[in-house]
């Protein structure tokens, strides 16, 4: 599969915005169509999205993406564990930032 937060991401952003087309995505995403069109359909692969047809034209806009019930799950456990990583991020961020302030204040003196 993919990397997990690029998951979360595309999840999120199709859960918020069901209608964003592939290329909207990846703008909103910072990555390539080719990418994120790989995401997207092992996401579909998988069963947690889908894609729905609303209306019956060719025009694209007629065309969903919808988090299927096992990708709500799944995007709660992926929700969970890349708020778990970014904690410890932070905390780790936090340490180093107070590192280089007691540095910075030994210069200063």
């Amino acid at each position: 599969m993919t990397d997990p937060e690029l998951q979360y991401r595309v999840l999120n952003q199709l859960d918020n915005d069901p209608h964003m087309t592939q290329r909207q995505l990846a703008d909103v995403l910072g990555v390539s169509l080719g990418k994120t069109n790989y995401v997207v359909k092992a996401l579909i692969d998988v069963g947690w999205l889908k894609l729905g047809n609303f209306r019956r034209s060719n025009n694209k806009m007629g065309y969903a993406y919808l988090l299927t019930p096992a990708g709500v799950v799944e995007k709660a456990v992926i929700t969970k564990r890349f708020l778990i990583r970014k904690r410890q991020e932070y905390k780790l961020l936090a340490l180093e930032i107070a590192r280089l302030e007691v540095e910075e204040s030994k210069h200063q003196e």
